[in-house]
């Protein structure tokens, strides 16, 4: 397995690439953006963790224009900011999961083997015909990420469409946030961060507003369940 990881520090570099070689992972180390941005689009990773603040191109610039270029490869994002806004904008650029330094390096592991198992597991449609997932009048593909409802195409980012994925899949089933946070995230869930209510809030403005039929139910106390009524 390759990993790509680009961060300034070199204290940190060294020894993030020292404790993932004695896992057997091999790693690349690139101490600016613009030059992590070259070895992403020039060399098959597996996965690129990078952090925010970087010389020449930030770390959430990078994860956009990776994500623009169609580039899917797991991005985790190293940073010291751990601030609502900034880990929703990480998250919004494109970006996987993300870790607040200082961090422990065994849950870094733990992170870093979790995305690559989501990435090779792919993404199971057997109750679906082809990849295509359907639910009342929407449908998503999950080849293209394209999602309709009512025939209408509706712009979702890779969190948006992850989330209404897992919706669907446990349509009638009440879930919490914890099981949301670690599905979609696949992290603990913290409760000092209002991340899963920003994004419910989002995925509602674009798939439940102009509807009548609304989808998203909040249950109060226990978490949001996915269904045409609402009881």
């Amino acid at each position: 397995m390759r990993i790509l990881l680009i961060e300034d520090e070199v204290k940190t570099s060294q020894s993030i690439k020292q404790g993932l070689e004695e896992e057997h992972f091999e790693v690349d180390v690139a101490y600016d953006g613009h030059f992590g941005l070259r070895l992403a689009t020039t060399k098959s990773y597996d996965l690129i963790l990078t952090d925010v603040i970087l010389p020449n191109k930030s770390g959430l610039e990078v994860c956009r224009e990776l994500r623009n270029m169609g580039k899917e490869t797991p991005i985790m994002m190293l940073t010291a900011l751990s601030v609502t806004d900034d880990v929703v904008t990480g998250l919004d650029a494109g970006a996987d999961d993300y870790m607040t330094k200082p961090f422990e390096f065994k849950e870094l592991l733990a992170r870093i083997r979790n995305l690559m198992r989501r990435s090779s597991n792919g993404i199971n449609t057997s109750n679906n015909a082809g990849n295509i997932l359907r639910y009342l009048d929407i449908e998503m593909n999950l080849d293209t990420k394209g999602v309709w409802r009512g025939g209408k195409k509706v712009k979702l980012t890779s969190k948006e469409f992850a989330l209404l994925e897992f919706f669907i899949k446990n349509e009638g089933k009440v879930v919490s946030k914890a099981d949301i946070a670690e599905n979609i995230w696949e992290v603990d869930f913290d409760t000092g961060t209002n991340v899963i209510e920003v994004y419910i809030s989002y995925l509602r403005n674009k798939i439940d507003k102009d509807y009548p039929k609304k989808l998203i139910h909040t249950q109060f106390g226990k978490g949001y369940i996915f269904k045409a009524e609402h009881n």
